[in-house]
């Protein structure tokens, strides 16, 4: 197994705990929140696609799909086309509404664009410094690593919400 296939199959377990998160539940079920300052299924499985579209589109040098194939039209969300959910306070997270065909429509397209990038990469690639806001500054391998760990913490705390929902 080469580097890139162990982002792949890191990419796939994502995938899947996003998709056991939202399947089967109704739009009222993935806006729940347990408390008024918690974030919902809706909004964590969002704002982990928006950081994975923003992030890899960066990465990659492309545009992120978000606003390339009409994903914020469709999500109709009141943010500008850049938000991806950081620094979102409760009024935003509550206006993250959406059914789970939709948050698992762009999760799946961002996915597949994700799998595209790192199926094409070389071991030397990760070296490849892409921010250099930090000290010190961010590998490619280190950016998608923090993508993983970021996309499958807020997976996990979907799948917590969810269970929660589903005991009720």
């Amino acid at each position: 197994m080469n580097s890139a296939d162990l982002l792949a199959d890191a990419f796939e377990r994502v995938r899947e705990e996003v998709q056991a998160a939202v399947d089967g539940l109704s739009e009222d079920e993935l806006a729940v929140r347990l408390d008024s300052g918690a974030n919902s299924i809706a909004w964590l499985v969002w704002h982990l696609t928006r950081v994975q579209d923003d992030h890899i589109a960066d990465a990659a040098g492309t545009e992120q799909l978000w606003t390339s194939e009409g994903w914020a039209e469709r999500f109709g969300l009141p943010f500008p086309p850049e938000a991806t959910g950081y620094g979102h306070r409760s009024k935003d997270v509550a206006a993250v509404r959406a059914d789970a065909e939709l948050l698992a429509g762009y999760y799946d397209a961002v996915h597949e664009n994700t799998l595209a990038f790192v199926r094409g990469l070389r071991d030397s690639d990760l070296d490849r410094i892409v921010d250099e806001r930090w000290t010190p500054a961010v590998t490619l391998g280190v950016r998608l690593v923090s993508v993983i760990g970021d996309d499958l913490e807020h997976a996990g705390q979907a799948a917590f919400i969810r269970g929660a929902i589903r005991r009720r």
